[in-house]
This record gives C-alpha cells, structure tokens and sequence, in this order.
C-alpha cells in the first residue's frame, strides 16, 4: 500500500482544506462562510436562478443547499420565492445587501490567490487539470 503522501486524494484533500482556511479569515469580517460564499460568487455572476440550477452549479444537493440559502436569507443577503410560472421553482436573488457584499468580497479571491504564491500561468494550468479531473471522475463514476 502506498503511503499516505502518495495518495492523490489525500493531496487533494489536504489542498482544498487549506484553501478553505485561506479565505476563513477574510470572509469571516463579511459574516461568510466559504460555502456561502460561493453560493454568492454563483449569484453574483447571474442573479435570479432556481434553487436547482445553484445546486447543480455548486455540485451540492438539497439537503445541504436549504439550510445554507436560509441563513444567507436570515442574513438579508438574498430572497427565495417561488417561480410564477412553475410555483415548484424557487428563485433565489440578492437583496440590495447582497448586491452591496459583493464589492466588499471583490478583492477577497485575489488575497488568497496571491498567498498561494503561484503564478498566473501555473494557476491557469492547475485549475484546467482540476476542472479535467472532476469531468473524468463524474463521468467514470459507477451508481
């Protein structure tokens, strides 16, 4: 068996563990958490899409997206309310707050990316690989 250092889940894992911890900090001072927060990063680059399109989008299913939409709805940063033309939709849009947290979040990605010491070029290359990796792992996984 190999050891634990050579096992490319482990150094996923740890990697995205890490990076989650990166952006702790500052997104702490917005009243975010990182699940939230790309929840947001999801709204803010089309606000108005149904609680389904956001899940598929965040790769999370219903039982972890409902909770999480509540609290971002208790926190005044978004509305749910249900689709006039098909009432078994939710539509979920930001508050003018939610509007307003994105120029507070705007510099947040940058920070972190900068502490990653990478550069731009590598970065690029990492994140295709990454992006490459998930589609071949989605699509080669048995149910």
């Amino acid at each position: 068996m190999r050891s634990l250092d050579n096992h490319l889940c482990f150094a996923l894992y740890a990697a995205s563990r890490a990076m989650t911890a990166a952006y702790r900090g500052p997104l702490s001072e917005l009243g975010l958490t990182y699940p939230q927060f790309v929840a947001m990063v999801v709204l803010w680059e089309a606000d108005g899409v149904t609680v389904s399109e956001l899940g598929e989008r965040l790769q999370l299913d219903s039982g972890t997206l409902t909770p999480l939409l509540k609290r971002l709805e208790q926190a005044n940063l978004v509305r749910r309310q249900r689709n006039a033309d098909d009432e078994r939709e939710l539509i979920v849009t930001l508050t003018d707050d939610g509007h307003a947290l994105q120029r507070k979040a705007n510099d947040i990605s940058e920070q972190v990316f900068c502490r990653t010491g990478l550069e731009e070029g590598t970065a690029v290359q990492l994140l295709g690989d990454l992006h490459d990796l998930a589609a071949r792992l989605r699509d080669n996984t048995s149910v």
